[in-house]
């Protein structure tokens, strides 16, 4: 069946989610199969989280203010946040300042609950409240590695502009550049979205980059105005893409994965693979694999890296 959708005809669900003025989205809403599948998915993570404890190999960084894990995927932020006090007092290093003073944590960033990567936890309220504001304000550089499955892109880097709401059935949506500022039917209101992608290997034809070399294409920005034409019945190849999110919105790049023909392999709720040459996915495969910013403490500029995922490296090996 193709999957074009036309931008003259919104499908029915669409136009009855837009009576009056209200802006359509362009993505397509959620399939059938997602309920389902994401209700099976949040079980198996409540029950791993539950028995989730980090382990020193988990760590990428630590100093007197703040600790950067490596989450693993199908685990909640929440349940990483819980299981650093037993890390800190696990820890030689940390047990006599531990005893004296109970830290207090905070998640400085969230991932979502199949995205594994890096999490700063913050030590104490002022630098939590510095970096909260830091990452609100963009001023952390973010890269994130993808899996996807779809026809393989004509482009080799490219960056996309949009509008991101949540539609009337509650599901995060694309939305036309110009519709930014729009209100929607919860009240709510279309915000801007900017996401900059690159190529890192078609069918393991490829070669791993490192992100501080990621730059953004000026000459190929597309500003996203129509809903994708996407050829349902074209070969579906496997692209392992790089992305850096420039503005911070929910589902952000899964979205914008969707809305290139390209989603994120098992991200059911974006029309990604849930099945794949006899495999099937129990999360999506995206990865939070850097952050860059200025220390909240010292102001020097520090780079964090997550080791590259196990999918990531298989994507890689011609």
């Amino acid at each position: 069946m193709s999957a074009q959708h036309d931008a003259a005809n919104p499908s029915s669900q669409d136009a009855l989610q837009t009576p009056g003025n209200y802006p359509v989205p362009l993505s397509q809403p959620l399939p059938a199969i997602s309920k389902h599948i994401e209700l099976a998915r949040a079980m198996s993570a409540s029950s791993k989280s539950g028995l989730f404890s980090l382990s020193r190999n988990d760590v990428v960084y630590e100093d007197e203010w703040l600790i950067v894990v490596n989450k693993p995927q199908g685990v909640y932020c929440e349940s990483v946040l819980e299981s650093v006090p037993q890390l800190l007092c696990d820890s030689a290093e940390s047990v006599a300042e531990t005893r004296t003073k109970q830290p207090e944590l905070h998640l400085a960033n969230r991932l979502d609950r199949d995205t594994s990567g890096l999490m700063i936890i913050t030590k104490s309220h002022k630098v939590a409240a510095k970096l909260v504001k830091a990452f609100t304000d963009h001023k952390v550089s973010k890269t994130y590695i993808a899996r996807c499955v779809g026809s393989a892109p004509k482009w080799e880097r490219i960056t996309l502009k949009s509008g991101h709401g949540r539609s009337k059935f509650g599901a995060w949506r694309v939305y036309a550049a110009s519709d930014v500022g729009r209100t929607l039917p919860g009240g709510s209101m279309v915000r801007d979205m900017e996401t900059s992608f690159e190529i890192l290997s078609i069918n393991g034809q490829g070669s791993y980059r490192e992100p501080s070399e990621f730059k953004k294409d000026e000459a190929n920005v597309e500003v996203v105005e129509e809903k994708a034409v996407i050829d349902g019945d074209a070969k579906k190849d496997e692209i392992l893409v790089r992305s850096r999110p420039r503005s911070g919105r929910t589902h952000q790049i899964r979205l914008h994965c969707q809305y290139l023909g390209i989603s994120i392999r098992g991200d059911v709720k974006y029309e990604g693979v849930y099945e794949w040459k006899g495999t099937t996915y129990d999360g999506h495969e995206l990865h939070a694999e850097s952050l860059s910013l200025e220390h909240p403490v010292t102001g020097l500029p520090v780079m964090f890296r997550a080791p590259v995922p196990s999918w990531a490296s298989q994507a890689l090996q011609h």
